[in-house]
């Protein structure tokens, strides 16, 4: 599903219910309660499309699909400060994922692992320049651990989904 032999209406058409289903699983999220003490550890269930986006669809397509969900999320549900939380997050995960794809330094699960940890990484450094404060690093070690596990999981559930789906 490289895009080959796809017309731009057919991508386009894909891109949204991409988008849509990363909007879906955006609420859903919001309605699983998760309380661990520290605000925002979330399994990041949208990135479930970003990661297959990724695999299937290519980069550009990707980063579209996650750029537009976090926008669309941020005004639909959030306000400002949720939307830099989460391009700044969004934008580092994307950057690390596609690199160790690209550069095959990790598996499936490697790649999405890297990109929940750079997720909350992202997200607290706009933490700190928000609060101009350091101190929130460390929330690190806490959000090192929840990042991980989301990851894991996202990324099983993502390879998951790519070994089902035709590849032309």
């Amino acid at each position: 599903m490289k895009d080959l032999k796809r017309t731009p209406a057919s991508r386009t058409a894909i891109y949204g219910i991409l988008v849509a289903l990363a909007m879906i699983l955006s609420f859903v999220e919001t309605l699983i309660p998760i309380n661990l003490g520290v605000p925002g550890v979330k399994p990041g269930l949208a990135n479930l499309v970003v990661f297959v986006c990724l695999y299937l669809c290519g980069a550009g397509a990707a980063f579209s699909v996650s750029v537009v969900r976090i926008t669309l999320v941020a005004f639909t549900f959030g306000n400002l400060s949720a939307f830099l939380f989460s391009l700044a997050g969004g934008l580092l995960s994307f950057a690390v994922m596609w690199f160790c794809k690209s550069k095959g330094l990790l598996s499936k699960t490697g790649v999405s692992i890297a990109g929940g940890v750079t997720h909350n990484l992202g997200q607290l450094t706009v933490a700190a320049l928000v609060l101009e404060n350091a101190a929130v690093y460390t929330y690190f070690p806490v959000l090192l651990l929840a990042g991980t596990m989301a990851g894991a999981l996202i990324g099983i559930l993502g390879s998951l989904i790519l070994r089902r789906l035709p590849m032309e």
